[in-house]
């Protein structure tokens, strides 16, 4: 899906607009470019092959990380699908209603829950997973494997980054 402004008429837009001012645009770019592509790459994915699921991305998400991880614990499944409780708790209901998984409580704490696979969940993650492949495969089929491994490390690197920085409330030494 493209807007009314290519990826360079708009890139050239912005050189305009921030002429002058002291800025890293080489960060700007490519963080632009990871949101950009992020969003791109989403809605191809919706529009493909999970267009006649009845998933949404989140939904595939949160149903991923239970297929990975088996049984595990909402605030975990949240923290690992990158959303909140809030929202894993209507995409919980969702996937329920689908039969997909399963939530139970705790064994030994009745204020934790459970999240699992059901049967008919597995066999749609099987089914699906490698379509879902195929489509990722097409999305970087312009890269080479040299540079899929590149562009997969360098997005590692960011993500582990962000993963060990304070939290937002803490100083943070920057670079001068």
């Amino acid at each position: 899906m493209t807007g009314s402004h290519t990826l360079r008429a708009t890139e050239q837009a912005v050189e305009e607009r921030l002429a002058g001012m002291s800025l890293d645009t080489s960060a700007m770019w490519a963080v632009s470019n990871i949101y950009r592509a992020t969003t791109a790459i989403r809605n191809h994915l919706e529009q493909t092959v999970l267009r006649d699921t009845g998933l949404t991305w989140t939904g595939f998400v949160v149903l991923w990380v239970v297929w990975i991880w088996g049984e595990i614990e909402t605030a975990q499944a949240a923290a690992e699908a990158g959303i909140s409780k809030g929202t894993l708790t209507g995409v919980v209901k969702t996937l329920e209603s689908y039969r997909h998984i399963k939530r139970v409580r705790h064994e030994t704490d009745k204020r934790r829950v459970v999240l699992s696979m059901t049967p008919s969940g597995r066999k749609l993650m099987e089914g699906l997973f490698p379509q879902f492949n195929r489509e990722e495969a097409f999305v970087v089929r312009g890269l080479s494997e040299a540079q899929r491994k590149d562009l997969a490390n360098s997005l590692r690197t960011i993500v582990e980054e962000l993963e060990q920085a304070p939290s937002r409330g803490e100083a943070v030494k920057r670079p001068r």
